[in-house]
């Protein structure tokens, strides 16, 4: 059964951190770019971060960059998202996504060559 395999994510006050992973699952082929979303209520699903795994290139939206880190340990076969500083808009719905054939830039900036979604994992900030 193939799957992305998430957690980590639960309650943080204002400035706090979480960290959540995503293990790919299953798969008969390398996962070679991983990405997290989000969905907030009422929104659309929005790229947060993408990895590139082989060569540990990434991809943050502008709402996370310098607060948010992502990272590949491709020996645990586990792609990570470090959130640090963080605030109450970021509160959502956060899904682990698995790139085809694609890039980062296209995969997060325009949610393009995704085939394989987790089931996601709630974060909630509180002011």
């Amino acid at each position: 059964q193939v799957q992305l395999v998430e957690s980590g994510g639960g309650l943080a006050q204002s400035g706090g951190s979480l960290r959540l992973s995503c293990a790919p699952s299953g798969f008969t082929e390398d996962s070679p770019i991983i990405g997290w979303f989000r969905q907030a209520p009422g929104k659309e699903r929005v790229g947060v971060s993408c990895i590139r795994r082989d060569d540990g290139s990434t991809f943050y939206a502008h709402s996370v960059k310098g607060r948010f880190t992502i990272s590949s340990d491709n020996a645990k076969n586990t792609v990570y998202l470090q959130m640090n500083s963080l605030k109450p808009e970021d509160t959502a719905v956060y899904y682990c996504a698995r790139g085809g054939d694609t890039t980062i830039e296209a995969m997060c900036h325009e949610n393009y060559g995704i085939d394989f979604w987790g089931k996601g994992t709630l974060v909630t900030v509180s002011s």
